[in-house]
């Protein structure tokens, strides 16, 4: 490890080879298969360089809603790309990023502000999830140290905020009354799984607990549905995220998992228009089921990733943005995940 003064004296050698060395890591995608379009790879720049404009300088991006969730979607984004937070043409956001979450944590572990964010777990595990990958390349000693300290805190919280269930809800469940939902457990889920791969201790206890509030959830088809309050009506949208948080949970071939995979393919594999049935979320739902078929192998992932790009590329603005629900940061940031899926290059999203 080194500290950031003596990094600094780096940084000039490192900087006129970062593009290079991004270029060669996409270069790999070449000849097997896998290489994507030069539409697509245009695409992906001018979404990243929306991004990079458009972060203020204080490291987050406007949002009225879920401004920590949002910055740091958009920071994992960036990452996605090859750039860390000392390297590459992105290294600036990624590290004004990190001061942002990181100046987002409060004494008790939490990556986010209960007094302006009345959904804050939602930034909670978008922020341990960002800030868990930023972790296994960081090159600043006392960075290291920070991030370390900081994600320890905040696996602490989302451990306490668990509800009896197993589940999470909006806010912890002291906050929620012991109310739970699907997509707030997936987001924790996927922070936790983040925060265990960079090496910060996770019991082996919530996660299961986690698991067991899944497969609760799980409906006759298949499907899974909003609640373990609101059992009945299967959510293809929330389906397909279970899946995501389970392979990342280490479950791949549980009984029930066939089961949940067939309504999620039945549901959203061969249609990706808005009428299919992402209920109105269609780049909620495609940022993870994408992450889904990624992992079921190139023969199940080509055809299906050729056809999504596709359609997430036709819809993108001439400034590099795409357009959703909450806000345009949040959907570039989707649609950038998803187009980058296979550079392979952050641990969560790796086969």
């Amino acid at each position: 490890m080194i500290h950031r003064r003596d990094w600094l004296a780096r940084c000039a050698a490192t900087a006129a080879t970062a593009g290079i060395a991004l270029s060669s890591r996409r270069s790999l995608l070449a000849g097997t298969g896998k290489r994507l379009e030069p539409a697509w790879e245009q695409s992906i720049r001018s979404g990243l360089d929306y991004l990079a404009r458009t972060q203020s300088t204080g490291g987050q991006w406007s949002s009225t809603v879920y401004p920590v969730a949002i910055s740091a979607l958009a920071g994992i984004a960036l990452i996605c790309s090859g750039s860390t937070t000392t390297q590459g043409p992105y290294s600036k956001q990624i590290a004004r990023c990190t001061d942002y979450l990181l100046s987002k944590c409060r004494d008790n572990g939490l990556i986010g502000d209960p007094t302006t964010d009345n959904r804050y777990t939602y930034g909670h595990g978008f922020g341990m999830l960002m800030l868990s990958q930023v972790l296994g390349e960081e090159g600043y000693e006392d960075r290291r140290e920070e991030l370390i300290e900081k994600l320890k805190a905040a696996v602490t919280f989302c451990i306490n905020a668990q509800t009896d269930a197993g589940g999470w809800g909006y806010v912890s469940a002291k906050d929620g009354a012991n109310y739970d939902e699907g997509s707030t457990t997936i987001t924790q889920v996927q922070g936790l799984r983040g925060c265990r791969n960079a090496g910060i201790p996770v019991s082996a206890d919530v996660i299961d607990r986690a698991k067991k509030y899944i497969y609760g959830c799980m409906n006759a088809d298949g499907g899974i549905s909003y609640s373990s309050k609101q059992m009945g009506t299967s959510r293809p949208a929330i389906t397909a995220a279970a899946l995501a948080a389970l392979y990342n949970a280490g479950d791949y071939s549980g009984d029930q998992v066939p089961k949940m995979m067939k309504h999620a393919r039945d549901s959203l594999h061969d249609d990706l228009t808005d009428q299919g049935a992402a209920f109105g979320h269609w780049h909620y739902t495609y940022l993870y089921y994408s992450q889904v078929v990624y992992r079921q192998g190139d023969e199940e992932w080509l055809p299906f990733r050729d056809r999504l790009y596709r359609r997430i590329v036709s819809e993108q603005r001439s400034d590099g943005h795409w357009e959703g629900q909450i806000s345009p940061v949040y959907i570039t940031a989707c649609s950038l995940i998803m187009l980058q899926l296979d550079y392979g290059l952050l641990p969560i999203y790796q086969r």
